[in-house]
């Protein structure tokens, strides 16, 4: 696109005092008449921009002219490219990449390689066609149909899509629900039969509240006794401020949760290696649901 390609000329005269019209036109692919149009539409825009003939010529921004070089510095057109590189994990495809490339031309090519951000999932190959469906409907303005698999149930929904969001390790859309009549939040890999729908009426709609505090609010306070073993698993998941070491150098956990099944399913996942001490009342739950399993296990 034309306004990419004007941008990308732009920072490259940034980053360097002189580039030939033939350098250009081989980093965007493009023709040296196309060239001369960009730095004519650039000249217009109020940059003045020079151009000299001849052995050691070249376009340049005119000298003393007051410009902001800091504005596409080297080290921020590669944290940008990172980040888009970050993107193409997801689809697998090169596009965010090679158009950050042509914006950061000029630049030293192993400044910011040290930065690897992957955002794609287990299920990258079922996601990334979900994620270029639902980004297209969104520019399109158009709603999306799935049926939605949940935890109470399964249900077909239909939603006006606003935006896509990675959090918590996860891909969601957020969006107004036909069905509820309000904003809901859906998570990509709990979607199936994903079909773009009718054209919408977009509106100017706010950034979702994200917080932990408003997604996950906190319901009920959990003591438990962890075995030491499992101290590596309770930094990577709460944090080493979420337990205190114990006379007998088992460690006592405490944190808030927001839902009765979870506390369960994560107290049963150490085994033996966990006991819950608080709440009281949630204990005979987990005895229950311990119960439970040894009988399934006992009758086969």
């Amino acid at each position: 696109m034309k306004i990419e390609r004007l941008v990308g000329i732009l920072a490259i005269l940034l980053q360097r005092e002189k580039v030939t019209a033939p350098y250009l036109a081989k980093v965007f692919e493009v023709s040296r008449r196309t060239v001369s149009r960009d730095i004519e539409a650039l000249c217009m825009a109020g940059i003045p921009l020079v151009t000299e003939r001849g052995a050691g010529g070249g376009i340049s921004i005119m000298e003393g002219y007051r410009i902001d070089r800091t504005l596409l510095s080297t080290a921020e057109m590669q944290a940008i490219l990172a980040g888009l590189h970050s993107l193409d994990s997801v689809s697998g495809s090169n596009r965010y990449a090679c158009l950050m490339e042509k914006l950061s031309a000029g630049a030293p090519p192993e400044a910011g390689r040290h930065i690897l951000i992957d955002l794609s999932a287990w299920q990258k190959d079922i996601l990334a066609p979900r994620i270029d469906l639902i980004h297209s409907a969104i520019a399109l303005g158009r709603e999306i149909t799935f049926t939605y698999i949940a935890p109470k149930g399964e249900s077909r929904r239909t939603v006006e899509p606003y935006y896509l969001v990675f959090q918590w390790s996860d891909w969601y859309v957020w969006g107004r629900c036909l069905l509820r009549q309000d904003f809901r939040l859906f998570k990509l890999g709990r979607m199936v039969e994903t079909e773009m729908g009718a054209a919408f009426a977009r509106e100017s709609v706010p950034l979702p509240d994200l917080s932990a505090e408003k997604v996950f609010p906190p319901v009920y306070q959990v003591k438990a006794r962890i075995d030491a073993s499992y101290k590596w698993r309770l930094i990577e998941e709460y944090g080493p401020d979420c337990y205190t070491t114990g006379a007998d150098g088992s460690l006592l956990f405490s944190f808030d949760f927001t839902d009765r099944d979870n506390i369960i399913r994560w107290i049963a996942s150490f085994g033996g290696g966990a006991e819950l001490l608080e709440p009281a009342w949630l204990r005979r739950d987990m005895a229950v649901f311990a119960e439970n399993i040894l009988k399934k296990y006992r009758e086969s």
